[in-house]
C-alpha cells in the first residue's frame, strides 16, 4: 500500500474543515437555548399582563366575603336577647317597671284591683236572704292600716276562688288545711261550733268598725282547732281556729263573710279598704 503524503496545504484545509464543523456544531445547540429563552420571555410578559387583570377580578370577591364575615360577626356581637330588650322604663297607667318581672308583678296587681273592682261590682247587685248588700262606695269604714281590721289569713297563703254573688255569701279564700286563721275585727265571739249547718266548724265574731255594727264569719274550719268559745272577747290579729274542709265544702278554704248593719258586702274589697 502506498505511503499517502501529507503536504502543508493538506494540513491547512483539514483544520480549516475541523473549525467549521465545530462552529457548525455551535451554531447549532445555540438555536435550542435560544428558542427556549423566547418562550420563557414571552410567558413572562404574558404573566405580567394576566396576573393583575385576574387578582383585580379576583379581589372583589374576597372582599365581599371578608365584608359579610364582618357582618356576621357585628350581628352576632349585637344580637340583643329578651331578658335585656327592655333597657329604659316602660309606662303603663300609673306605674313603670324597667324589668320584665317587674312589669308582671305590677301586671299581676292591676289584675288583683280589676277583680275586686269587679267584685265590688258583683256586690251591688247580688241578692240573698241576708238583707240588702252594702254598694262599694260604703266599704271604708276606718283609716286603711290602722290595724282595726285585720286579714283573716296570712298574705300570700291564699288565692280567691268565688266571691259574693250568685247566692254565695261571701269569698272562698283557697288556703292548705291547716293554715292559721285570725280574727279581722276585734269583738266579741257570738258563735263557736263544731257544726254550724252548712259551714261546718265556724265561728261568728261581732264588732264595732268607725261606728258600724260588722258580723265576720269563718267557716269550714277543722274539728277541734276553734281557739275561742262563745261569748269571749278577741282581738283584732287574734289566732281563732285553723283552714279546713267541713261541712258543704269541696276542698280546704276559708269561707269569710262580712256584714255591715245586717246587710252583706263583698269582703275581699272591704279588706282592701278597710285592712290595707
Amino acid at each position: 500500500m502506498a505511503a499517502e503524503i501529507v503536504t502543508t496545504d493538506t494540513v491547512a484545509d483539514i483544520k480549516k474543515s475541523t473549525r467549521r464543523r465545530a462552529t457548525t456544531r455551535s451554531r447549532s445547540s445555540v438555536k435550542p437555548m435560544r428558542t427556549v429563552a423566547i418562550f420563557a420571555a414571552v410567558g413572562a410578559l404574558v404573566a405580567a399582563v394576566a396576573l393583575p387583570a385576574y387578582a383585580g377580578t379576583k379581589a372583589p370577591a374576597a372582599q365581599a366575603a371578608a365584608t359579610l364575615q364582618q357582618m356576621a360577626v357585628d350581628d352576632a356581637q349585637s344580637l340583643v336577647v329578651a331578658s335585656q330588650a327592655t333597657t329604659t322604663p316602660m309606662e303603663r297607667g300609673s306605674y313603670s317597671a324597667t324589668t320584665p318581672e317587674e312589669i308582671a308583678k305590677k301586671k299581676a296587681e292591676e289584675a288583683a284591683k280589676a277583680r275586686a273592682a269587679a267584685a265590688a261590682a258583683a256586690a251591688r247587685v247580688a241578692s240573698s236572704g241576708g238583707g240588702s248588700v252594702i254598694s262599694d262606695a260604703d266599704l271604708r269604714l276606718i283609716s286603711a292600716g290602722s290595724g282595726e281590721v285585720r286579714s283573716p289569713l296570712p298574705g300570700g297563703s291564699y288565692y280567691v276562688s268565688r266571691t259574693l254573688g250568685n247566692g254565695h255569701n261571701g269569698a272562698d279564700m283557697v288556703a292548705p288545711a291547716g293554715t292559721p286563721i285570725f280574727a279581722a275585727t276585734s269583738g266579741v265571739v257570738r258563735i263557736s261550733s263544731e257544726s254550724y249547718y252548712g259551714y261546718g266548724v265556724a265561728i261568728v265574731i261581732d264588732s264595732v268598725v268607725g261606728g258600724q255594727r260588722v258580723s265576720t264569719t269563718y267557716a269550714h274550719m277543722i274539728h277541734g282547732t276553734r281557739a275561742v268559745s262563745a261569748g269571749q272577747t278577741v282581738q283584732a290579729g287574734q289566732f281563732i281556729g285553723k283552714v279546713g274542709n267541713t261541712g258543704r265544702s269541696y276542698g280546704a278554704h276559708l269561707h269569710f263573710e262580712v256584714q255591715i248593719n245586717g246587710s252583706l258586702v263583698e269582703p275581699i274589697g272591704w279588706l282592701r279598704a278597710n285592712a290595707g
